[in-house]
């Protein structure tokens, strides 16, 4: 049976919620948010859910060894984790005052070099106020949890370009069916009677019989004369 569009909305918000808590990582979210925009039936859903939960059940905790913590090996998982997410926060924060620093010195460098002489070092101006406006912010943002929020915001802005892309390919897959549904429906057989094909005789010529007759030889062919004996004067 196939698919709604409803039923790819709700396909798509059990990974979500999969992938919210750690049964889905970013890789397999995408490639399964893909393939249920493009999917057309039930049955490819549900191959994409199969090994998930039901929405809503609540999946009983592993059995553990008495004085052993459950979380002992995750810990160091979610750690790692955390630390990576604020490492490309501050590579974020940081990489735009980065990159004009090292142009404006490097443009005092070389003008330094043309003078012969050690120029007053301008880029200073540049690098002191931003840097000090950036690292307020650097210690405001790790205070308050600013690359959590920046990590889901980047998520959230990735899963819309991804169910935009998933939705075109979807449009443009029916515009073809549609397309080539129409190209097919459109070629339709001629009327024929009794099995055969209808075929309408042709125009006769001036001495009464048709003119197929010349082409199997029976009659004069075209441009020929005809001669009725005894009327010609010939003996």
């Amino acid at each position: 049976m196939r698919a709604a569009d409803s039923d790819r909305q709700a396909t798509a918000e059990r990974l979500r919620v999969a992938l919210d808590e750690g049964r889905l990582d970013l890789h397999e979210y995408d490639e399964r948010l893909r393939r249920t925009y493009a999917a057309r039936t039930y049955a490819e859903l549900d191959d994409l859910v199969e090994d998930l939960p039901p929405a809503g059940a609540v999946v009983p905790a592993a059995a553990t060894v008495p004085g052993q913590r459950s979380d002992a090996g995750s810990a160091p998982a979610v750690s790692a984790a955390g630390r990576g997410v604020t490492a490309r926060w501050l590579v974020e924060v940081w990489e735009p005052w980065l990159k004009t620093v090292g142009i404006v010195t490097a443009i005092w460098a070389a003008t330094s070099l043309a003078a012969g002489d050690a120029l007053y070092f301008w880029p200073g101006w540049v690098a002191g106020p931003w840097g000090a406006v950036v690292l307020v912010r650097t210690v405001t943002g790790l205070a308050t949890g600013e690359p959590q929020r920046w990590a889901a915001d980047q998520e959230r802005r990735r899963q819309r370009r991804a169910e935009k892309k998933a939705l075109k390919r979807e449009r443009k897959a029916l515009r073809a069916e549609q397309t080539d549904d129409g190209g097919a429906s459109g070629v339709t057989p001629g009327p024929q009677v009794g099995g055969a094909t209808d075929v309408t005789p042709g125009p006769q010529n001036l001495g009464g019989a048709p003119t197929g007759a010349a082409e199997n030889g029976d009659g004069p062919g075209p441009g020929e004369q005809r001669h009725r004996p005894g009327r010609d004067g010939i003996a």
